[in-house]
């Protein structure tokens, strides 16, 4: 039986990871600044048990399903399955039980790397197939974090996972992400309900405000889009350039740390920690809302209902191999 484990990953530049085996979390990430100064800059809670009680999945990985699905209710080859609704009517990012709240296994590890597995049953949550699963942390030395992820089925199935880490490059006890500057290469979006729950097809960028191209401060006209105001902030899904070197560049308010982001997935959701109040800190206290942002790299959300994006499809075949991977690279 697993216990629940905490491995520290270190580079040659100071810089510290640590992961969780619960959830393959990302518990904390501190970024050496100039000499003798450090920055946490991951949301993160103080015990495990309140890790367990936070809703917010702090770090983790998510899945099977990253997002939203409509209904809580796929369709594939003729059959209809009913997933684990858990937002409403909706399923939010893999069901009641998703990947974020189990125990994967300890595959390796080494002092920059480490590799967790996890064997979702069929049925796992409602989705069909035995999904085999692994997640590794990479810490470079150049002061990257990469996440590989990796996994294959024995029955057609969506998959679409990402890690759901918070970042707040002012240092995660400063009070919000709101004078951070965000730059998103992406030419449209999805926009959606008030459920998170796309309401219409991919759109351009310039529409309702929602142009993140050049560097913009996160709080620049945060709730004046009717888009935003929806979700409270962004909550969005953008279809990703890939033809631009990077997905997306977020710089702290100090412009002390600059942290880019790449990845082999199509879209990116922009998350500003809408809903994050009464979360349990690191200091027996509790975040406000938009103390961290979440980039998530994954496909869009309720996509198994658009085969017309065919450009982010989600679905795995039992003869192919999922394999996506995201580097969070961190200047100072």
């Amino acid at each position: 039986m697993s216990v629940m484990q905490i491995i520290t990953l270190t580079n040659k530049q100071g810089m510290q990871v640590k992961v969780s085996n619960w959830g393959a979390t990302w518990l904390s990430c501190i970024v050496p600044i100039n000499a003798g100064e450090h920055r946490e800059v991951l949301l993160g809670c103080k015990t495990f048990e309140q890790y367990q009680q936070q809703d917010a999945y702090l770090g983790a990985t998510i899945g099977r399903y990253a997002n939203r699905i409509a209904g809580a209710a796929i369709d594939i080859a003729g059959t209809h399955y009913r997933l684990v609704a858990n937002q409403g009517e909706n399923q939010l990012h893999g069901g009641k039980l998703g990947f974020d709240k189990l125990l994967w296994d300890i595959k390796n590890q080494s002092a920059q790397k480490v590799t967790f597995s996890l064997i979702s049953p069929d049925g796992d949550q409602g989705f069909p197939g035995e999904l085999n699963v692994t997640v590794s942390y990479h810490l470079t030395d150049e002061n990257q974090v990469v996440i590989d992820f990796q996994a294959t089925t024995n029955k057609t199935t969506p998959v679409n996972l990402t890690n759901h880490a918070y970042f707040n490059l002012d240092g995660e006890s400063s009070k919000n992400i709101l004078s951070h500057t965000l730059k998103v290469n992406a030419n449209l979006y999805l926009p959606v309900d008030k459920q998170g729950i796309p309401c219409g097809d991919l759109t351009d960028v310039t529409q309702a405000d929602m142009d993140l191209r050049q560097p913009r401060l996160l709080s620049d006209r945060l709730l004046e889009s009717e888009e935003r105001q929806k979700t409270g902030g962004y909550d969005h899904a953008y279809l990703l350039d890939k033809t631009q070197p990077i997905a997306a560049q977020l710089i702290s308010s100090d412009k002390k740390i600059v942290m880019n982001m790449t990845t082999t997935q199509p879209a990116l959701q922009v998350y500003t920690g809408n809903f994050l109040q009464h979360t349990p800190n690191r200091h027996n206290g509790e975040y406000d809302n938009f103390a961290g942002v979440a980039l998530e790299a994954e496909c869009l959300p309720d996509s198994p209902h658009h085969p017309e994006w065919a450009q982010a499809s989600c679905f795995l075949q039992p003869d192919q191999a999922y394999h996506h991977q995201t580097t969070f690279h961190f200047f100072t």
